[in-house]
């Protein structure tokens, strides 16, 4: 078994004329926290999605914990766990009712649902709201929920797509402490993010620009290899000398 949990080569995908990846090639290791930082439209959800079995690739070729996108898109969704940018669970279910849904949705093992259910409440500190009505969580509780949702079936890699966006910085950093919870338990976490600071929590990212990886390494790395201080001041270098080749 590869130790990597994602392999991308050459990855390309296109809509018409507009190519919205662009040759990515990077890999995962199993138990990392990979990042994908970039501004909106730079290819990260386009990628994720196609990690995740819901899109295409174009050209090149990507595999997920050993299974090929192009291939077996089927088997690599039951072995994911997925969270979009849009929250994706019903308002009108209260906070057990989202859960005991999206088990049978993940085809939990019906005497294993309420291990989980009660797994996953402790996990998202929802213990006490487990009959709350989903629609009145404040925005930092319902993306506890939709996470914990999305690791009812127990998956090894999950894909996280801007799980904090328009969510308070101290509901982000809680947020946070439970990917490194889910890091230091084995699961590989590919989260996607147009947070200069989230940049700091990840193992290693990938720095994405108008499809394309522009940089790749650790957040000390890049710094280090640019002699700043910030990813902020990074990626504005990486973001100048990539206009600058293109020019």
């Amino acid at each position: 078994m590869t130790d990597s949990a994602v392999e991308i080569d050459d990855l390309t995908k296109k809509f018409g004329s507009f190519v919205a990846v662009d040759q990515v090639s990077l890999k995962v290791a199993r138990g990392e926290i990979f990042g994908f930082l970039g501004p909106n439209g730079a290819g990260k959800s386009t990628t994720i999605r196609i990690l995740c079995g819901l899109l295409t690739p174009t050209s090149g070729r990507a595999s997920v914990g050993g299974y090929d996108v192009a291939r077996d898109p089927e088997t690599i969704r039951r072995n994911i766990g997925y969270m979009s940018q849009k929250f994706s669970l019903y308002d009108d279910l209260t906070v057990e009712e989202n859960i005991r849904f999206f088990s049978g949705i993940y085809g939990v093992p019906k005497n294993r649902r309420d291990e989980r259910r009660d797994y996953v409440l402790k996990m998202a500190g929802l213990e006490d709201k487990h009959a709350a009505m989903t629609r009145l969580l404040p925005g930092g509780w319902k993306q506890r929920l939709a996470l914990g949702c999305a690791i009812l079936h127990d998956p090894p890699i999950l894909f996280l797509d801007e799980p904090t966006s328009g969510v308070d910085p101290i509901a982000r950093r809680g947020f946070w402490d439970l990917i490194y919870q889910l890091s230091e338990a084995g699961r590989t976490v590919f989260v996607s993010t147009h947070y200069m600071e989230e940049a700091e929590y990840c193992h290693r990212l990938a720095l994405m620009y108008r499809g394309r990886v522009i940089a790749l390494g650790s957040p000390q790395e890049l710094k280090d290899n640019r002699k700043v201080a910030t990813m902020e001041d990074v990626f504005i270098a990486m973001i100048e000398a990539a206009d600058k080749e293109a020019a």
